[in-house]
């Protein structure tokens, strides 16, 4: 009898070491590229990926973080002679394919301008049109190409920042990496890019909200929600980050062919797009041309859909939205 309930115990064992993982819901969250991320999963295993994912984003931070010395966007901005990762080449290339779009209102090269405004790492200076136009002969995406794995500056005091585009991209290879690791349901989030692919833990689409624009940092009301099935957002605005000198407001989004702040009446440009890198570079170009010209170039990029929400002669928010982007609002 006793032999038996040995037996009987052992098999118990034995079987209880042969069930299945169970897939579970994981949520991670912490920060990047002084932002924050939040990544929601489907874990076939039930693994926890957060060790993993955080090393990922240290490695994709190690190259398109110009606050990190030994970046490579660091290296190449300080000439120092680096090998180009396959990501960094991606981004740059895809970069200036949008600046050719957009008659160069996205430009990885105007740093210079937009921390000389005041909305960089240095602090803000005094502006005047002479700094302007000195400047600006440093800033220009035709003034420095790609050759033989290689970034050549027309001026070798040329620097580029990926900020606009680095986070959309991050989260697409968030996502292919989730991917690789089996999961088939997920959101990434970071700092407001995000890609969505599959269902969350209730069995429904994706769903994100579309900020109402407020000078509020405290005041989350949504002005619309989006169900993204295996899609990619990205919102650009300028109603946060922005300061009132002499009585005049200059907001943080600098046109790169004038040099100075955008002066016009779009609030929020929210972009869908198969990828988020994409995305997220046409928000930003969109909130530097305006709702008008933004409008007439979406139309002419396939896949393309926008939500942008401006000002009118009353300064009342009004919205404008791409016919394909209502497919997407929440029932």
């Amino acid at each position: 009898m006793k032999t038996n309930l040995i037996v009987l115990s052992m098999l118990i064992l034995v079987l209880a070491g042969c069930e299945k993982p169970v897939a579970k819901y994981i949520s991670n969250n912490g920060t990047v590229y002084g932002t924050y991320y939040s990544i929601k999963y489907k874990s076939p295993e039930g693994k926890d990926l957060q060790e993993e994912i955080s090393e990922e984003l240290k490695r994709q931070t190690l190259i398109f973080s110009h606050y990190e010395k030994e970046a490579t966007i660091s290296k190449v901005n300080n000439n120092i002679d680096t090998e180009l990762e396959p990501e960094f080449v991606t981004c740059f290339n895809k970069a200036m394919e949008i600046s050719e779009l957009t008659n160069g209102a996205f430009d990885i090269t105007a740093g210079p301008l937009i921390s000389a405004w005041g909305f960089g790492p240095e602090d803000r200076q005094k502006m005047t049109d002479e700094m302007v136009d000195t400047l600006k002969e440093l800033i220009g995406y035709h003034k420095i190409k790609l050759v033989d794995g290689k970034i050549i500056k027309d001026n070798p005091e040329m620097t580029i920042n990926m900020s606009a585009i680095a986070k959309g991209y991050t989260c697409d290879l968030m996502g292919e990496f989730l991917a690789q690791k089996g999961c088939t349901d997920y959101l990434v989030d970071i700092g407001g890019e995000v890609v969505a692919h599959g269902k969350n833990d209730k069995g429904h689409v994706w769903a994100i909200g579309i900020r109402e624009p407020s000078e509020d940092p405290l005041k989350n009301d949504l002005n619309a929600a989006l169900e993204l099935p295996n899609k990619a957002m990205a919102t650009s605005g300028n109603y946060l980050n922005f300061y009132v000198e002499d009585g005049k407001k200059y907001a943080h989004t600098i046109d790169p062919n004038s040099g100075y702040p955008v002066q016009h009446s779009l609030l929020s440009s929210t972009v869908l797009a198969n990828d988020c890198m994409t995305a997220d570079a046409f928000a930003t170009a969109f909130m530097v041309l305006g709702k008008d010209i933004g409008i007439e170039i979406a139309r002419q990029v396939p896949g393309l859909e926008i939500y942008f929400i401006y000002a009118d002669e009353q300064g009342n928010n009004q919205v404008y939205m791409s016919e394909g982007f209502s497919e997407y609002l929440r029932k």
